[in-house]
């Protein structure tokens, strides 16, 4: 069922360069249609985005903005056990991500200069959460807690209306949990639009985060700089680092959950034991049929699965640091050896009992992780991610009297004449 690498230099090469094709450039196509609705949101506003929802979702919407009394009614309306659940959840991520705050200071100097920054959460962010076949009110979660605790002033959620025109309850629950404020029932590029411009209904927002479809990513892409953005995700991805003490059971099951997520993603098992590689193929032929995203599995598994057998677990942490990749799981004997050698990598799972989907659900650390190999440079969706810095200085005239000479000689040695004036003309 997948593929089994020996390598040897070459041939995990080649494997890995054919990984990397899979994100492709961006599809000029989806982008011609985007941007000729991000361009008739801003000239027609709510009008438009009605007419969108309508034709690509539900004609019929329950509402546009969701009531805030069947927001919070949502929780009595789900599953009892499922609430629960997400309760436990969103007490474990407010746990992980409160720990990441940080403070704002400042330093006195006995010259009389005082420096400092300022730190404080964005005024209004904007999260976008699919419906579709995966309702994902866990990234509800995962998006709105770190706002929060970032001190984000306004939360305001955009998400599809379900066909019969409803909002999802799990993800309206979700979002009772979390806190958002305002939720709009609309999708796609034409809510990414309307949070970005603002329209007559739906506010201007200041960031907008969260997963979506292709169209959604490329209008994250196309309005960023009107707002930030989180970043532009691209398929999922898991790769696993193994020795002969692994369970090929377990691994099987862990590539398949990410595999599962769509066609285009990657679930790679990097090994020092080839009997390991044989029985961990065994065994996803085995689970895979009794899936209910078989088809996908499958698919994504022929197309961009594979087992790469190396000759020592060296070479499989040097692998894991080139491919960065979003998930990385540890299933070695003695797996915290290697945490300060894992340089790139969005999340780690360390040992057989840290499977891949805890992160996703429930033990804290956020989701949302960089993708594609940008874990190399981008970080995991935080508390930072809501938050804006302004340093701050004060000087008074004897300490800018001390440093005049230096400043001057700095700005016209870059030519710029008026910086230096503005010195200058404090002390003629």
């Amino acid at each position: 069922m997948i593929k089994i690498v020996k390598a040897d230099g070459t041939a995990e090469r080649e494997f890995l360069a054919r990984l990397r094709e899979r994100s492709g450039e961006t599809d000029r196509r989806v982008t011609e249609i985007v941007t000729a609705m991000l361009d008739d949101i801003r000239s027609r506003g709510d009008e438009a985005v009605k007419e969108y929802t309508a034709k690509f979702d539900t004609d019929k919407p329950e509402y546009y903005e969701v009531p805030r009394s069947v927001i919070d009614e949502a929780e009595n309306e789900c599953d009892a056990e499922l609430i629960a659940s997400m309760k436990r959840a969103a007490k474990n991520i407010e746990d992980f991500h409160s720990r990441q705050v940080q403070q704002s200071w400042l330093t006195p100097k006995e010259n009389g200069v005082i420096l400092g920054q300022r730190i404080r959460g964005l005024n209004r962010v904007g999260v976008y959460v699919p419906g579709g076949t995966a309702a994902l009110f866990s990234s509800v979660l995962m998006n709105v807690i770190p706002a929060r605790i970032a001190g984000v002033r306004e939360i305001i959620m955009v998400t599809p209306p379900c066909k019969d025109g409803k909002a999802n309850r799990n993800i309206l629950a979700a979002a009772a949990i979390a806190g958002v404020d305002r939720v709009f029932l609309c999708g796609g590029a034409q809510a990414i639009g309307a949070l970005a411009y603002g329209t007559a209904e739906i506010p201007k927002v200041d960031k907008i985060v969260g997963p979506g479809n292709i169209f959604v990513a490329t209008a994250k892409r196309l309005v960023y700089g009107s707002v930030d953005i989180d970043m532009i995700a691209g398929p999922s991805e898991i790769l696993i680092v193994a020795d002969g003490t692994a369970n090929p059971k377990f691994l099987a099951a862990d590539l398949m959950s990410q595999a599962e997520h769509d066609k285009l993603a990657s679930a790679i098992l990097v090994t020092t034991s080839a009997e390991l590689a044989e029985k961990t193929d065994a065994e996803l032929e085995r689970q895979c049929a009794g899936m209910s995203r078989r088809e996908i599995i499958e698919e994504s598994i022929e197309n961009y699965g594979g087992i790469i057998v190396c000759e020592s677990i060296d070479d499989a942490v040097e692998m894991a640091n080139e491919l960065a990749p979003e998930h990385l799981e540890v299933c070695v004997e003695n797996p915290m050896e290697y945490v300060g050698r894992l340089d790139n990598a969005g999340s780690v799972f360390l040992g057989n009992y840290a499977p891949e989907p805890l992160g996703d659900y429930f033990a804290g650390p956020n989701h949302v992780l960089p993708t594609s190999g940008t874990a190399r440079f981008f970080s995991p969706l935080s508390v930072d991610t809501f938050i804006k810095k302004s340093s701050f200085i004060y000087y008074n005239e004897p300490a800018l009297r001390d440093v005049k000479d230096d400043v001057v000689r700095l700005a016209e040695n870059e030519s710029l004449t008026a910086h230096a004036n503005a010195i200058k003309v404090r002390f003629e």
